[in-house]
């Protein structure tokens, strides 16, 4: 797998509707996972989106989701980066470099869903997330 670099779309409660109408204008392969599938069943926003991923057959990749559980509806900026594939030691040399001299707000550690994932903003200001997809051994 390569590694891929695109733009992380960030909304408040309304993620399922934004990524299908990106669909309509791109076309595409939609892929939505929600917080229930992901061990929040019960929780109030376990319809909303955990992860989606929009992959268009002119190469355009968008992902976006809906703010996590305890944030602020319009905390932050409402996008990211985020660099992912399998490829550990380049995605880890991109991790420490943008890390450095910014701030880390989840480590790069194994997630719920088993890959590798951190998010950090540089030292510049922008939000990064970095995901190193599991491997079968």
């Amino acid at each position: 797998m390569v590694s891929r670099l695109n733009p992380y779309l960030t909304f408040n409660g309304d993620a399922r509707q934004a990524m299908e109408f990106y669909k309509e204008v791109f076309g595409g392969s939609l892929n939505l996972n929600t917080y229930g599938q992901f061990g929040q069943a019960d929780a109030p926003n376990a319809d909303k989106i955990m992860h989606g991923m929009l992959e268009t057959t002119s190469g355009f990749t968008l992902m976006g989701a809906d703010n996590p559980p305890g944030t602020e509806a319009g905390q932050g900026q409402p996008f990211s980066v985020s660099l992912s594939g399998d490829d550990d030691a380049e995605l880890r040399g991109y991790w420490e470099k943008l890390s450095a001299d910014g701030s880390v707000s989840v480590p790069l550690e194994k997630q719920m869903w088993g890959d590798v994932f951190g998010m950090c903003t540089d030292r510049f200001g922008v939000p990064w997330m970095v995901n190193i997809v599991r491997t079968e051994s």
